[in-house]
């Protein structure tokens, strides 16, 4: 950017100087992985942009270019590896951070032309690195940053990572090796980000970290001042307070807690769904039901005890969707305890499922075990999973017909040659990028990505709804 003036006087008549102003470097960002890795990406772009630092949407534009890899799986690495390849193909200049920085001798290897490499939320060392490689102009302009920081998902809804790191030990699992320990954030601070982001045009806050139930353990749960009163970091209390945020319309932002393992007080947070404080959902990652499969996992094997108490969750708060994760093939799994999470799946009706075929990740403790099972065999049971927990859900889908549920709306389209125009939401029920969906029809022109609508529910099929607005 120039900024010139020619000839010009002040009122006084003194000549004022020609200014040159220097365009601030560029920034390309690449962002990979789960959402917390989003979060890391949305936290240094914030900082880089309130260091005067301008974006770029394209490797062409850029001064450099940094890439937030993922190193959970050998399919994510070598995902990371592409992109990190690609960046110094058609840019040239590339910083590399997250999960996977922590091999950076692997990553020297392949790529010895590497700017820099940083680990997960190694936010200082990305952004001094961006300093060093693109220095910033002495006389540029330091632009001021959007109150709920810069964003890489759309205004209307963002996540709230609330810790970093992870205590468990799960045998499959090499996060706790790339994040370390659980590091819960004050409880003051993430209420403080919260606040800021719903009145920034928030309605829908996604809590994040690798185990929310877990939140504060690490600080005995200390409490802070918030608000004249002390709030404790605690998943009970935070999501408390969460409920009590207001949009700048007076509405409840929609408050939704992802990564939840299901310890005793998660039963504390049922209520509050009930109450209509945060929104009737709970992501838990039970990864499996059979005990040998998940004793092996080094997993709790409590799955009686946890079918108990998703009938009582359901009775508290009747409209609770519940989603998971599992692993299929794992090492040891035979087709009885195959055989055991179907039928535990039929009795825990889980609204959404998600599955995953085993993958051995380097560094991983399951790479030991004995009796890996055949690549044929996990595709078949990957198969099979999907086919009853597609069911599941069509069921649970279908009763939902005629109903009038709330629903956000994500995309608005253009209108067709009839006028007629169609939209695309979530109810409460579908988490973003990962759920189903609610497909709207005409719809009036007036409505915008972010409304909260009342939608009758028209029809179904395996994982999504169709409706119109009311």
């Amino acid at each position: 950017m120039r900024v010139v003036t020619r000839g010009n006087k002040s009122p006084k008549g003194q000549r004022i100087m020609a200014t040159k102003i220097e365009a601030a470097p560029k920034i390309g960002m690449v962002s990979l992985g789960c959402p917390k890795a989003l979060v890391d990406s949305e936290r240094i772009l914030t900082k880089l942009r309130s260091d005067g630092y301008a974006m770029s949407p394209d490797y062409a534009g850029a001064d450099v270019v940094l890439v937030n890899t993922c190193g959970f799986l050998d399919s994510a690495k070598e995902e990371s590896l592409e992109a990190i390849g690609e960046a110094l193909a058609e840019n040239g200049r590339v910083i590399v951070t997250g999960c996977l920085g922590k091999e950076a001798e692997m990553i020297r290897a392949r790529y010895p032309k590497v700017l820099a490499i940083s680990g997960a939320a190694q936010y200082e060392e990305v952004v001094g690195a961006v300093h060093e490689a693109a220095p910033m102009p002495v006389n540029a302009f330091i632009n001021l940053v959007p109150e709920g920081a810069l964003k890489l998902t759309p205004r209307h809804y963002s996540y709230l990572k609330i810790s970093e790191g992870c205590n468990h030990r799960c045998a499959f699992c090499i996060i706790p090796s790339i994040r370390g320990d659980l590091v819960s954030r004050r409880i003051d601070a993430v209420l403080r980000e919260a606040e800021k982001l719903v009145a920034a045009g928030t309605k829908e806050l996604l809590v994040i970290s690798q185990d929310t139930s877990a939140y504060g353990v690490d600080t005995r749960h200390e409490p802070r001042e918030w608000k004249g009163r002390e709030v404790r970091a605690h998943m009970t209390d935070l999501a408390r307070e969460l409920g009590g945020l207001r949009t700048a319309d007076g509405i409840s932002p929609w408050v939704r807690l992802h990564y939840v393992y299901p310890y005793p007080h998660v039963d504390q947070v049922i209520p509050l769904m009930a109450e209509g404080l945060i929104t009737p959902y709970l992501d838990i990652p039970f990864q499996h039901a059979a005990p040998n499969v998940l004793k092996a996992m080094k997993r709790p094997a409590n799955e009686a005890k946890v079918l108990e108490r998703v009938h009582k969750w359901r009775d508290i708060c009747p409209d609770i969707t519940i989603r998971s994760t599992f692993v299929v093939g794992f090492p040891g799994e035979t087709e009885a305890d195959f055989e055991y999470l179907l039928d535990w799946l039929d009795e825990a009706q889980l609204d959404r499922v998600g599955a995953f075929r085993f993958e051995p990740v380097e560094g991983a403790a399951a790479n030991a075990l004995p009796n890996p099972v055949p690549e044929e065999v996990k595709e078949e049971r990957y198969q099979r999973i999907m086919e009853k927990t597609a069911a599941i859900s069509a069921a649970k889908l279908v009763a939902k017909v005629g109903r009038i549920l709330p629903v956000i709306i994500d995309d608005v389209g253009e209108a067709d040659e009839d006028g007629s125009i169609g939209a695309t939401g979530r109810s409460q029920a579908d988490a973003p990028e990962i759920d189903g969906n609610v497909f709207l029809r005409d719809v009036a022109a007036t409505v915008k990505s972010g409304d909260i609508v009342e939608v009758q529910i028209e029809d179904a099929d395996e994982h999504d709804l169709f409706g119109v607005i009311q």
